[in-house]
């Protein structure tokens, strides 16, 4: 497993227990960074999964916007908790981060929700990102 992929799984780790347990993402950002700073062995996928959290806290009204006007009707509240993170994720890397190829982008969020949502989450989380790929 890539850097990268190992870094989009802490931060989707991040962003969902944030958002189930109720708190700023920027105080869960905090506990996690201080954790990180136990284990240097993990220290590749730390910096990149603080860069996708900082980027998400960064520009989340725009985010959620664009997962908004793409998810068919689909309000955030309303999809599962890790869908939601994972179309964070995916969505800050398509429209934020030059570095990362879109496809990439949203293989990497549609295999983790295959592994750790719903039967029709990685149908869906595919249909979203695709859309918001296509419209910037």
């Amino acid at each position: 497993m890539s850097a990268r992929t190992k870094a989009r799984k802490r931060a989707l780790d991040i962003l969902f227990s944030a958002d189930v347990r109720g708190e700023e993402l920027s105080v869960a950002l905090a506990a996690a960074a201080k954790r990180a700073a136990s284990e240097p062995a993990r220290e590749a996928s730390w910096l990149y999964a603080r860069d996708i959290v900082d980027g998400i806290i960064d520009n989340r009204d725009e985010i959620d916007e664009h997962i908004t006007t793409h998810s068919n009707d689909w309000k955030l509240d309303r999809m599962p908790a890790v869908d939601r993170a994972l179309l964070r994720i995916g969505t800050w890397e398509i429209v934020y981060n030059d570095e990362v190829p879109t496809a990439v982008a949203i293989d990497e969020a549609v295999e983790l929700a295959k592994e750790l949502s719903t039967e029709d989450s990685g149908a869906f989380v595919h249909g979203v990102l695709a859309r918001i790929a296509r419209s910037i």
